[in-house]
């Protein structure tokens, strides 16, 4: 052990400002995209493809002293770092190459990232080496748990990430409580719930103060809308039996049963209207304790009773990007009082009456999600800022940029395509991204092809054309990969 986790995160903040005066003293960023959470047991065949997901970070690069150690349970295709590499504009890829150290667990199993470190002496060690000087060195989590925080005290190296003393608050219950002390409308419902009784009475007592017909039964821990559930609760009816009978996103009556048990979690009322939408909202808070708005995004869902996340649409729709914006910061105020740093996300529904948008806040993702990499991807290639107040993202030449970006391209027929198969199939088509016009398809997750899956983000000059693109690149996969 080299220090008191406190102590250590406490020297964030010289090399933040360090950082943030754009000058070029060296710097060494260890990412590590350890997913520390509950993931349901379709995720845990893809989890080598999340950890790569956060390749995008290699960009950060560009920046001429910077170097990286980027840690992943199984080693990287380094053809699929040379694609990162190839993409960053204004530098040698090989001069990127030689500040990059790629280190490997060389462990498949489903445990967390972090976990394989810690129990591996001779990783941490090499780890500790190649960081160099701990006050120029800072780590990357995908999110923080006390295994990260274990991870910092034995490197002696901070950490860009919340306190893991906070995680409760990005619980489903926690951001329930935290919405309501910053006066936040959020969905009526109930939390802290531990058992299907405890369901059951919730919903009765939410049927007492108004009347509605279904509600959404969300684990504490779900992530991307699996461990959620619908009940419908039609005026009248049995509520225990129409929880008996609640729709799972994914798994069995039991299985969700006994997770609520362990996790707990929420029931709250299923927002209806003539139009429904799931926006969000990315912000950070820094260690000299500023809150930045990052970005807001179109949430695309999919699945039983569209409950689970696909992909996202960038920026959301000017019609609520500022009144969703408005929510989210009083919500990060609050964050940044209770000393939270790092990215954030604030998830909302907001449903059309007429002409009319109502916002409601769902839910708070304390770490980074779906729609961090697309996002820093274009940020990072186009040196371009969004506008918070505009809603309207644009790069230095005043050029707008969208994107439409998914980590489900899914297609079983990818299983026959290789990782070659499919850069040249994006280049044939004349749909790599270029660099000159910043436009064109950033792929991601190429790992996950043998099991039928892509990521891909694609940049345009408007939603039409970010739309029309994305549809191309998933057509012109879907070409390569069909039998002949």
């Amino acid at each position: 052990m080299t220090g008191g986790f406190a102590d250590i995160q406490r020297t964030l903040v010289p090399l933040w400002r360090s950082l943030s005066s754009l000058n070029e003293d060296e710097q060494t960023i260890v990412v590590v995209p350890s997913f520390s959470i509950w993931l349901p047991p379709e995720i845990a065949p893809l989890l080598p493809a999340y950890e790569e997901r956060y390749l995008f970070l290699l960009f950060l690069l560009r920046q001429p002293r910077a170097r990286m150690i980027y840690v992943t349970s199984m080693p990287v295709p380094e053809a699929v770092v040379e694609y990162y590499l190839g993409l960053l504009p204004g530098v040698i890829p090989s001069h990127a190459r030689s500040r990059l150290q790629l280190l490997s667990a060389g462990d498949p199993a489903v445990i967390p990232l972090t976990k394989k470190i810690l129990d591996r002496p001779k990783l941490l060690e090499e780890i500790r080496a190649l960081a160099g000087d701990p006050s120029r060195a800072h780590i990357v989590p995908f999110i923080t748990s006390e295994l990260e925080q274990t991870l910092v005290e034995e490197l002696g190296i901070p950490m860009y990430g919340a306190d893991p003393r906070l995680t409760p608050l990005g619980t489903k219950s926690g951001s329930r409580k935290l919405f309501a002390e910053s006066g936040v409308v959020h969905p009526l419902g109930y939390e802290g719930l531990y058992s299907i009784e405890d369901v059951v009475a919730a919903i009765e007592k939410m049927r007492s103060e108004r009347e509605i017909e279904s509600v959404i039964v969300k684990l504490n821990e779900g992530v991307s809308g699996l461990g959620n559930a619908i009940v419908d609760v039609p005026a009248g009816g049995d509520v225990a039996a129409h929880v008996r009978t609640m729709r799972l996103v994914e798994g069995t009556y039991e299985g969700f049963v006994e997770l609520l048990a362990t996790q707990g979690g929420i029931v709250e009322e299923r927002i209806t209207g003539d139009e429904i939408r799931s926006p969000s909202v990315q912000l950070r808070g820094t260690p000299l304790g500023e809150l930045e708005v990052l970005s807001t995004h179109d949430q695309l869902l999919g699945g039983p009773d569209g409950q689970v996340y696909f992909g996202c649409r960038f920026p959301a729709d000017a019609a609520y990007a500022a009144s969703i914006t408005r929510d989210a910061v009083a919500i990060g105020r609050r964050l940044i009082d209770l000393g939270v740093i790092g990215r954030f996300a604030i998830d909302f529904v907001v449903v059309r009456n007429g002409d009319t948008w109502r916002t409601y806040a769902i839910e708070l993702n304390l770490r980074k999600g779906g729609t961090t990499h697309p996002y820093l991807t274009l940020q990072f290639l186009t040196d371009g800022r969004y506008d918070a107040e505009q809603a309207t993202f644009r790069a230095p030449n005043g050029t707008a940029k969208f994107f439409i970006a998914t980590d489900h391209a899914d297609n079983p027929a990818y299983a026959t395509l290789s990782i070659d198969d499919v850069f040249d199939v994006i280049v044939r088509n004349g749909m790599h991204f270029d660099l000159a016009r910043q436009t064109g398809v950033v792929l991601h997750m190429l790992s996950a092809l043998p099991h039928g899956r892509i990521g891909l983000t694609a940049v345009a000059d408007s939603h039409d054309d970010a739309h029309a693109l994305y549809e191309r690149a998933k057509a012109v996969l879907d070409e390569a990969a069909s039998p002949r």
